[in-house]
């Protein structure tokens, strides 16, 4: 009876609705380092109305980069070249965080920018780099691209949610933009893996769990 419920046509309207809810939930798991990565960059401008519209503009670029790379991404898994600049461009916003000067309360401070126009690229390209492992991921689950489109559109209405309210956070949560870049390290490294020793990439599960024990290391310290 079971079995014959499985296979029958209800199961089978179930399955888009289940493949997305899946996609979806892979989207949020997997963009809690992208949204303090976007937050963090998006606190170069010096106002909250340039940080929100920096934000808006720069996720519109990075959804037309994420439909473009869904596309592509049978011809762009060809090339291992590809994920290894994805790698090292997230290892490169590690090392800038690291290697910025720090202010009075011994936060860095990674970018500064004189104008709206110099923060967009970065933020559409920083949310292309980590889509790279999101879209592989997605690939994986579903291979109806229209369904991973979709996927992803709902994953970058809410990456804008996310980084909006990591802006927030980050000034009550003086350990989250670290936490930020230690989970973004995390993902370049495993980007750096699959794209040198394939053979050798740890586990989704794994990354997932080293995510979430740093993000709960992130908010383990409140200000009051």
């Amino acid at each position: 009876m079971l079995e014959q419920w499985l296979t029958g046509p209800i199961a089978s309207y179930l399955h888009i609705p289940f493949l997305l809810v899946i996609l979806v939930a892979l989207e949020a798991i997997l963009s809690a380092d992208n949204a303090v990565a976007l937050a963090s960059i998006a606190q170069g401008l010096s106002t909250p109305q340039q940080q929100r519209r920096a934000l808006n503009i720069g996720l519109v670029a990075a959804y037309g980069l994420r439909v473009a790379l869904i596309f592509t991404a049978t011809w762009v898994e060809q090339f291992w070249q590809v994920e290894l600049l994805g790698a090292g461009y997230l290892l490169w916003l590690v090392w800038c965080y690291y290697q910025s000067p720090e202010d009075e309360n011994h936060h860095h401070q990674t970018f500064k920018f004189d104008s709206l126009w110099q923060a967009i690229p970065i933020l559409a390209f920083t949310d292309l780099a980590f889509s790279l492992d999101s879209v592989t991921t997605a690939i994986a689950v579903a291979d109806q691209t229209w369904l991973i489109v979709v996927g992803g559109t709902i994953g970058v209405v809410a990456l804008r949610f996310l980084a909006g309210v990591f802006l927030g956070w980050l000034q009550e949560y003086p350990r989250l933009e670290e936490a930020g870049y230690l989970a973004v390290a995390l993902v370049g490294i495993r980007l750096l893996i699959h794209a040198v020793l394939p053979q050798m990439v740890p586990p989704e599960w794994l990354m997932v769990s080293l995510i979430v024990l740093v993000f709960a290391w992130g908010f383990s310290e409140r200000v009051d």
